[in-house]
């Protein structure tokens, strides 16, 4: 791993890693932090959903970023994530994930890895405009999910197997390649700008299941550079912060 800028810290079990990683943020811990747990006993998804995996079956890793940027511009950290670690994934494994809106990396239609960032303005020991955001993964490498949902697993699909410990090696090392982005807007506009090359919801017939405004069917046409999805329904476009999305058939209610 890339010692200078990753500090790894290594845990048998955890509550979860990103719950770890916020409370040394808020004892000033800087950036570069690295939570890395072989099993979670409470491990969180998106809307505070429990997500629980086998222990030394998943990836399970939290970073601690403290990016120089407004809070309205933190997507571009879950998207450096994801992207680093589809590279990881394409790098050791041969079998390159897409992103799915929000958070989520697929391989066809079945979810590998769901993405969880969480900041945190006011934690002390970052640079003057920085704010903490720890970041989150869970990825599956050995285990195909709960049974009776659409999951898979990265060994599934790999050329070759692949440990946690290199996929983690390799997603790091990729993320430290794309972490001085994250200061500048530029860097920012343009580590989503990948994202939206990745993202097989764009273009896509979506159902959005939201917590505001209840279900949003329509075309996914945009994605803005503050992770807000556009959609093009019969009655306008309607921008949606968060949500759980179903891919439709085209012309469709029903997922594909």
């Amino acid at each position: 791993m890339t010692v200078a800028t990753w500090d790894v810290r290594r845990f048998a079990s955890l509550t979860s890693t990103n719950d770890w990683l916020l409370a040394q943020a808020r004892k000033g811990a800087p950036a570069g932090l690295v939570a890395l747990a072989d099993h979670q006993r409470a491990g969180r998804g998106r809307m505070g959903r429990r997500w629980e995996a086998p222990a030394g079956r998943c990836l399970l890793v939290s970073v601690l970023l403290r990016p120089v940027a407004p809070s309205t511009s933190l997507f571009a950290c879950t998207a450096a994530v994801a992207l680093a670690a589809s590279d990881a994934c394409r790098e050791l494994g041969g079998v390159e994930p897409a992103v799915k809106w929000p958070n989520d990396l697929v391989i066809g239609e079945e979810k590998l890895a769901g993405i969880l960032a969480e900041s945190d303005a006011s934690a002390p020991g970052g640079r003057p405009g920085s704010v903490a955001v720890v970041a989150g993964i869970g990825c599956n490498v050995d285990w195909d999910g709960p049974p009776g949902t659409r999951a898979t697993s990265l060994n599934a699909h790999a050329t070759s197997p692949v440990a946690r410990d290199e996929l983690a090696e390799a997603m790091l090392d990729r993320l430290a390649a794309r972490q001085a982005l994250l200061d500048t807007d530029e860097g920012r506009r343009a580590t989503v700008a990948e994202l939206r090359t990745r993202c097989v919801t764009l273009g896509r017939r979506v159902r959005v299941e939201t917590a505001g405004r209840g279900e949003v069917v329509g075309d996914a046409s945009a994605l803005g550079d503050d992770g807000r999805l556009v959609v093009s329904t019969t009655a306008g476009d309607v921008v949606v912060a968060a949500g759980d999305v179903v891919h439709l058939r085209p012309g469709a209610s029903g997922p594909e």
